[in-house]
């Protein structure tokens, strides 16, 4: 077929794969100085050797035999859920999964919810309605687990502050209701929902409720320590039944590596698969995927060790200076933030201005630049990346808004793909 790569012939050293692979970096985002609003987490360069040493002591090593080869693996991957289970709050017999990503965590939990569902309703097997119960800022994951799984997604409004807002909710839930969905925070505007208010009616209306902290999860707890205004979102509210965070992202851990947890041991028991029916015997796992780099494991629990509370509060403090600092010097443009950032994640808007064409003309100043479609803005989740990248993003902002407002070409929706 025409333009078809051809299997390659073999015999290249790395000194060419390498010449090879670095020319063909030319056209990727700079993310290295901070051009890019997402994909990438940095916390310090040391931390950043922690992780990449770490991963490739276990380079070789398969996570899916951690119980019968590599128990160093199983042993790390405990302490690692421990920590998370000690981080948000778990009740006793409280356990956690260990994933590749925050859909995986999601579709894992999705599928723990629809089997307590199902175990409390006698005769709702496959081919039962389903739904679950979500505000509109909820993450595209659960689409994806509703295709997979086959439940009805209904969505509520946003209060003005860009949270959940609970009684838009309330009525939305039926008897077919698998789970209700609170985020901390919600990716397009970077709020925590109000969780309390959330796990009152999951326990008023017998909901499970999941808590997606993919975005913030393993940071938020330190930003409270620290003595932020950070609302609380984890199990110490009776009605959560099971959180998703990430590592890989505001744990500064190296892909792939994400946690799901939940309350009890009854529900961990639905989210492992055993299967026995063929020749070989038992097969048994609580993830999606069966092989996972045991690199992963190893690295997230070196990293977490080598940061610990105190250097987690020490980013906790940095990320919070850092986007102050972004949040006021994008308002001194007349900019208006969709909502007051809970964690690292801004979102601002104008009343004004065109901010599709704000986008387009930031765009050509070498930055990546994310957006959101309602109401039109510009979206960065940052990471200590963007710290020495504020003066520069500040700059450019301002030389596109007046471009902008001199009639410069007019923008269009964003259409971003992730």
């Amino acid at each position: 077929m025409s333009g078809r790569a051809a299997f390659p012939a073999g015999g290249r050293d790395w000194a060419d794969l390498q010449a090879d692979m670095r020319a063909r970096k030319a056209d990727d985002i700079d993310w290295k100085n901070g051009r890019a609003p997402l994909y990438v987490f940095h916390n310090d360069a040391e931390t950043y050797e922690v992780g990449r040493k770490a991963f490739f002591e276990y380079f070789s090593e398969n996570a899916l035999g951690r119980k019968r080869a590599f128990h160093s693996i199983q042993s790390m991957e405990r302490e690692v859920l421990d920590y998370g289970l000690s981080l948000f709050s778990a009740p006793e017999g409280a356990d956690g999964v260990f994933t590749s990503g925050g859909s995986e965590s999601i579709l894992v939990a999705m599928k723990t919810a629809r089997d307590a569902w199902r175990a409390a309703r006698p005769g709702r097997g496959p081919g039962s309605p389903m739904n679950i119960v979500m505000p509109d800022t909820a993450h595209p994951a659960f689409d994806k687990a509703s295709d997979l799984l086959g439940y009805e997604i209904r969505r509520g409004a946003v209060s003005d502050d860009g949270r959940a807002d609970p009684e838009t909710l309330r009525p939305l839930i039926d008897d077919n209701t698998i789970a209700l969905v609170g985020s901390a925070p919600c990716f397009p505007y970077g709020v925590i929902d109000p969780i309390d208010i959330l796990s009152d009616l999951a326990q008023t209306t017998g909901t499970w409720l999941h808590v997606d902290a993919c975005v913030g999860g393993w940071m938020a707890p330190f930003f409270t320590m620290n003595g932020r205004a950070t609302p609380h979102f984890d199990f110490r509210y009776a009605g959560v039944r099971s959180i998703s965070a990430d590592l890989h992202k505001f744990g500064f851990c190296p892909k792939p590596a994400s946690t799901v947890f939940f309350r009890d041991a009854a529900d961990m028991a639905r989210a492992t698969f055993v299967a026995d029916a063929w020749p070989s015997g038992r097969f048994e796992t609580s993830t999606l995927v069966g092989t996972r780099p045991g690199g992963a494991v190893a690295a997230a629990w070196a990293v977490l060790n080598h940061l610990g509370t105190a250097g987690y509060r020490d980013a906790a403090r940095r990320l919070a200076e850092m986007v102050d600092l972004y949040v006021a010097d994008v308002e001194a443009l007349g900019f208006r933030m969709i909502a007051r950032p809970d964690l690292s994640i801004i979102a601002f808007t104008s009343e004004t201005e065109d901010m599709f064409a704000v986008a387009k003309e930031l765009g050509t100043h070498g930055w990546l630049v994310g957006q959101t479609r309602r109401p039109p803005g510009i979206h960065a989740m940052m990471s200590l990346f963007h710290a020495p990248a504020r003066e520069a993003f500040i700059s450019n902002l301002a030389t596109s808004l007046d471009r902008v407002r001199g009639g410069g070409a007019a923008g269009r929706a964003a259409d971003v793909v992730y």
